[in-house]
């Protein structure tokens, strides 16, 4: 595959690494998302709330690629991106986790950040007979780098145990030092905080935010409200699949259509 488009979608001046414009996703007939619109901008940290069923989770998977609109647009870095592949999407700088991580089981924890080097020339048969040496040099580099990140999200004794024996909370900081592997501008982060302990938790908050700081923008689902207000300056709020609410969080938490629809009416 070559390493440039072909067929480049045109460009459009903007500040925004991601942006999303009118979405709506249909599931026959039925309106999981409809008429959502969402800016993050470089360096940004932005939460994502609402109540079960609200639709955060396929607004992800919009913005991720793994479902396309029904209709709006998306565009990443100035391109508008709606009918490209998840992986085109990873080159294009936007990497997302998961509400439940599902590693490799069997693979070494390692071996699981590895998957996430993106355009290895060691994946094509040709170059390991033509260029062994440049795929030896690469692999290494990218070994190298797996190990920086499995330090920098504290699993490097565990680097040659199976990804099995990982924690729900230790195989949430594996998929991080997984998409990081491609460089990401932009991280979606979905439900971080469920299911981890509280030690942990912290860990993956210092994390969140040494990544926000070296200006990788940050979109992040979660319900624990303590959390989202810790680490983001900036709150949009869904239901049934449409806008609610944005601002800061004290913003939003206060906002009278939030507390009906988020907390069922309680003050």
């Amino acid at each position: 595959m070559p390493d440039y488009d072909p067929h480049p979608a045109p460009a459009r001046p903007t500040d925004a690494v991601i942006d999303a414009r009118d979405l709506m996703k249909q599931f026959q007939g039925v309106s999981a998302v409809a008429g959502m619109s969402l800016r993050l901008g470089t360096g940004e940290m932005v939460g994502l709330i609402g109540p079960n069923g609200a639709g955060k989770t396929t607004l992800f998977n919009l913005i991720a690629g793994s479902l396309k609109p029904t209709s709006g647009e998306i565009w990443i870095g100035g391109r508008e991106v709606s009918q490209e592949s998840p992986e085109r999407r990873i080159g294009r700088g936007v990497g997302r986790t998961f509400q439940i991580p599902r590693p490799f089981p069997e693979m070494t924890v390692l071996e699981n950040v590895l998957t996430g080097a993106q355009g290895q020339q060691g994946e094509g048969l040709l170059a390991n007979f033509l260029r062994p040496g440049r795929v030896r040099a690469e692999q290494k580099l990218a070994i190298d780098k797996a190990r920086a990140l499995l330090e920098f999200v504290t699993l490097s004794p565990l680097e040659h145990q199976p990804a099995r024996i990982l924690s729900g909370g230790q195989r949430k900081l594996l998929e991080l030092a997984r998409i990081l592997m491609a460089d990401p501008r932009a991280i979606l982060l979905d439900e971080p905080a469920a299911g981890v302990n509280p030690a942990l938790l912290e860990t993956i908050m210092e994390r969140v935010v040494e990544l926000n700081q070296e200006g990788r923008a940050i979109l992040l689902i979660e319900h624990n409200m303590d959390m989202v207000s810790r680490l983001c300056t900036r709150v949009v709020a869904m239901a049934l699949g449409q806008p609610l609410a944005e601002g800061t969080p004290a913003q939003v938490a206060s906002n009278p259509a939030v507390i009906e629809a988020y907390l069922g009416g309680a003050a």
